[in-house]
C-alpha cells in the first residue's frame, strides 16, 4: 500500500508530491554522504527542485486536504530500501511511512485549532519546536490543518518561520482556499489545489478501504457530494444517517412561523449533540491524563495551586466543543443548499440529483408547487445563515432567522 492510497481522485497532485518527495531524498541522500558539495543547506539548496519547505494545500471540504499533507509527510520520512533502486518514496510499510501515517513519527507533528482559533502564544511555540534538527526523521515536518484559523498575531508569527526556516524543516499548511490565509505566507508556498473527488471513487474507496455494501457506499458518495469523510460517517453511522434525514425533512414541515422556529431548535440541538458525541471520549481522556499528571489523590483532590490549570483545560474543552457544534451544524446547512440545489435543477427540467434519491419526493413536491425566485431567496437564506454564525453570531438565532425566511420563501 504506497502512502497515497487513501488521497481519492487527486492524481495530478499525487505526481507533484511525488516528484517532490523524490527530490527531497535525493537531496538529504547526498547531504548525508558529503556529495552535495556548494549546496546551500536548505530552501537555497532546494533551488530549482521539485521539492520547497513551505507548502500550502486548498481545496473543498471533504477534498482531502489532511490526507495529502499527512501523505507526503509520510513519503518525506520514507526509508524503505527500495529508493536506492529508483522506487519512489512513500511505500506505506516502512516505519518511517507507517508512524507518519498513524501519527506517532517523533519529526512529524499535526497541529489543528481544537477551538474557534490558534492563538500567537501557541504558535510562537510550534514555531520554537520547528527550528530543531530532525531527531531521527529525514525532515522536520510541521502540518497545520487549520491554517485558516490562525489569529492575525499568530499568523505573522508563523510568517517569519516560514520567511526563514531551519535548514530541513518542511512547513504544510491546509486550508480552504488561498484567501483563507495571510498573503505574505501564501507568497511563499507552493500552492497545491485539490478538488472535490468523483463520486464514483468515492464509492469506491469505501467499498475497498471500508469493506462497505456498494449501493450504500454509492448512496452515501453522492447524498455528501464526494466529500469523503462524511460519505463514510454516513455510511457506517446509522445516527449520522438518521439527523440527516431529519434535516433534510425541514423544508416540508414548516407549515407556520411556530413550526419555523421548533425547526430551527431541533437543528441546533441535533448539531450540539454531534458534537458533544465528537468531543466527549476526547475530553475526557485530556481531564484524566491532566488530573493524573497534577497528582491527584485517590479520592479525586487535586494539589494546591493546580485548580487554574484544570480551568484552562476546561476553557479549551468549551471552546473545542463550541467550534464542534458550528462545524456539525455547517454540515448540515451546505445537506439543505443540496436539497435547494436539487430543487432549482427540478425546475428547470433536470433529472440530476444532489441531495440524494432519498429525497426525490420531497424535491420534486417543492419544485412543482413553488418558482425558481423562490428557491433562490431560499439558498441565499441558507448561506446567509453560514455566513452569520461564521461572524459569532449566536447559532439558534441565526438559524431562526435562516428557519422564517425558508417558510416565506
Amino acid at each position: 500500500m504506497a502512502v497515497w492510497d487513501d488521497l481519492v481522485g487527486q492524481d495530478r497532485v499525487v505526481e507533484q508530491l511525488t516528484a517532490a518527495a523524490r527530490d527531497a531524498d535525493a537531496y538529504v541522500t547526498a547531504a548525508a554522504s558529503g556529495e552535495d558539495g556548494d549546496r546551500a543547506p536548505g530552501p537555497a539548496g532546494l533551488s530549482g527542485s521539485a521539492m520547497t519547505h513551505a507548502w500550502l494545500f486548498t481545496g473543498p471540504p471533504g477534498s482531502g486536504l489532511a490526507t495529502a499533507a499527512r501523505a507526503f509527510a509520510a513519503a518525506l520520512q520514507c526509508v524503505s530500501p527500495d529508493r536506492a533502486l529508483g522506487g519512489a518514496p512513500g511505500c506505506g510499510f516502512c516505519d518511517g511511512c507507517h508512524t507518519a501515517l498513524i501519527g506517532t513519527h517523533a519529526d512529524v507533528e499535526v497541529v489543528r485549532a481544537s477551538g474557534l482559533s490558534t492563538g500567537v502564544g501557541d504558535t510562537r511555540e510550534l514555531v520554537r519546536r520547528a527550528q530543531l534538527s530532525p531527531s531521527g526523521g529525514r525532515w522536520q515536518v510541521v502540518i497545520h490543518e487549520t491554517a485558516d484559523r490562525l489569529t492575525e498575531q499568530a499568523a505573522n508569527a508563523l510568517l517569519k518561520a516560514v520567511e526563514e526556516p531551519a535548514p530541513r524543516t518542511v512547513w504544510l499548511l491546509c486550508a480552504p482556499s488561498a484567501d483563507d490565509v495571510l498573503p505574505t505566507i501564501r507568497s511563499r508556498c507552493r500552492h497545491l489545489v485539490l478538488r472535490t473527488p468523483p463520486v464514483d471513487a468515492v464509492a469506491d474507496m469505501l467499498i475497498r478501504r471500508d469493506g462497505i455494501e456498494p449501493d450504500v457506499a454509492v448512496a452515501a458518495a453522492r447524498a455528501t457530494q464526494g466529500h469523503i469523510d462524511r460519505a463514510r460517517r454516513l455510511a457506517t453511522d446509522a445516527r449520522a444517517r438518521t439527523r440527516r434525514a431529519a434535516v433534510l425533512a425541514l423544508p416540508t414541515r414548516m407549515e407556520d412561523i411556530g413550526d419555523a422556529l421548533r425547526a430551527a431548535q431541533q437543528l441546533v440541538d441535533a448539531a450540539g449533540e454531534d458534537a458533544k458525541e465528537a468531543v466527549e471520549e476526547v475530553d475526557a481522556k485530556e481531564t484524566e491524563e491532566m488530573r493524573a499528571a497534577l497528582g491527584a489523590s485517590e479520592g479525586g483532590r487535586l494539589p494546591r495551586g493546580t485548580a487554574g490549570v484544570m480551568k484552562d483545560l476546561e476553557k479549551r474543552q468549551k471552546s473545542r466543543a463550541t467550534r464542534a457544534q458550528r462545524d456539525s451544524l455547517d454540515l448540515a446547512l451546505l445537506d439543505l443548499t443540496a436539497f435547494y440545489r436539487d430543487v432549482l435543477v427540478r425546475q428547470f427540467g433536470s433529472r440530476v440529483a444532489v441531495a440524494g434519491e432519498d429525497v426525490r419526493d420531497a424535491v420534486e413536491r417543492i419544485a412543482a408547487s413553488t418558482r425558481p425566485e423562490q428557491t433562490l431567496r431560499r439558498m441565499e437564506a441558507v448561506l446567509e445563515c453560514r455566513r452569520a454564525i461564521e461572524r459569532n453570531v449566536a447559532p439558534l438565532l441565526a438559524v431562526e432567522a435562516m428557519a422564517v425566511a425558508l417558510r416565506a420563501g
